[in-house]
């Protein structure tokens, strides 16, 4: 168990929450986190939205009865948390071009990343309220670009990268395959998936995910793909 220090909503419907403890993970990995205990029966999977010292920090959005709960965490409450679970994201070269874009509350895992990926040019894409803009502009020395109501794809060159690495919902995760294929870019492209998870360690098979070889599992051999690999159901 852990020990709530802050839960604060930082846009409507999205909170940050941090919890004390000593805890351990690579980026692009997350924790499988509750805070009841019997229903809802499954706990709620979550990126590392950072970590040091004096504890960890998730970014989420209340859309169920499980991070209805987690919101209404209060500092001292306990927290049951296991993990980190997840490949994570890719080691790269030092010298490496890479792009980190977001969307909406994809874009939790990024700023974690922002630790290795010190240079990084960020684009962050919000419907309305974006939020913790500021956090991701003080995390890296490259540029931050944010999209309120549009596409912030389109503001992604895909042949100035050697790396690119995306987390959002399916649509935008379908539309960085397509534009990774239909621009013949050489950039190593990844996806980080947001599949429904059950036991996140690949025991349960709920959040399958089918790729071009087999059906792999999000928790285990995921949530980080190679963008090509993903088929998109």
């Amino acid at each position: 168990m852990a020990e709530v220090i802050a839960n604060v909503e930082v846009a409507p419907n999205i909170f940050r929450l941090k919890a004390a403890g000593a805890f351990s993970g690579r980026m692009g990995q997350f924790y499988m986190v509750r805070a009841w205990d019997r229903y809802p029966l499954l706990s709620r999977p979550l990126s590392i939205f950072d970590l040091n010292e004096s504890g960890i920090e998730f970014l989420y959005q209340v859309t169920g009865e499980g991070t209805r709960l987690l919101s209404a965490l209060r500092p001292g409450d306990e927290l049951q948390l296991e993990g980190p679970f997840g490949n994570g994201f890719p080691e790269v070269q030092a010298g490496a071009r890479i792009a980190l874009v977001g969307g909406g509350i994809g874009i939790a895992p990024l700023h974690y990343a922002l630790r290795n990926y010190r240079g990084s040019d960020v684009y962050l894409g919000f419907s309305q309220n974006p939020y913790l803009t500021e956090n991701f502009e003080a995390a890296t020395t490259g540029k931050v670009l944010v999209n309120v109501g549009g596409i912030v794809l389109e503001q992604v060159d895909f042949h100035a990268y050697d790396t690119i690495i995306s987390c959002g919902p399916e649509p935008m995760l379908k539309a960085v395959q397509r534009k990774k294929l239909e621009t013949k870019s050489e950039a190593d492209v990844y996806v980080s998936l947001e599949n429904r998870m059950a036991c996140g360690i690949g025991a349960c098979l709920v959040c399958s995910v089918k790729c071009l070889d087999k059906r792999r599992k999000a928790c285990a051999d995921g949530p980080v793909f190679l963008a090509e690999e993903v088929v998109f159901e």
